[in-house]
């Protein structure tokens, strides 16, 4: 079976892997399967989805978000995206617009300067 849409290639895999807690030898609980949690988050924030949207096949997705919630305030996500941005092909480079958030001030149209330069004409 191929690699499902949002999920990590083999190159991909094997690059982070090392990288990630919950392996034989760390600290704590071994991951399960690392690999199909990374997956999971992948597809949750590639797709734009809800956390309780997520596939059964990632598993529960109360349990996923905090263990993606963990690796956050660990700062394992910000390791792996640093190793996954050397590959310039890489599509996780890809800066989806609908994730940019602009100021209230920007979507209003009211700008603060412009008003304050209109004042001093």
């Amino acid at each position: 079976m191929g690699v499902k849409r949002y999920e990590l290639n083999e190159a991909q895999w094997a690059r982070i892997a090392p990288l990630l807690p919950g392996k034989v030898g760390d600290p704590g609980r071994s991951g399960v399967d690392n690999r199909l949690f990374v997956n999971g988050v992948l597809w949750v924030l590639r797709s734009g989805a809800f956390w309780q949207h997520l596939p059964e096949r990632y598993g529960k997705w109360k349990s996923v978000h905090a263990r993606f919630t963990r690796w956050a305030k660990a700062s394992v996500w910000e390791k792996v995206f640093a190793e996954l941005i050397k590959d310039r092909d890489n599509q996780y480079l890809m800066l989806d617009t609908t994730l940019v958030r602009v100021h209230q001030q920007a979507a209003s149209g009211k700008d603060p300067m412009r008003r304050r330069a209109a004042e001093l004409r």
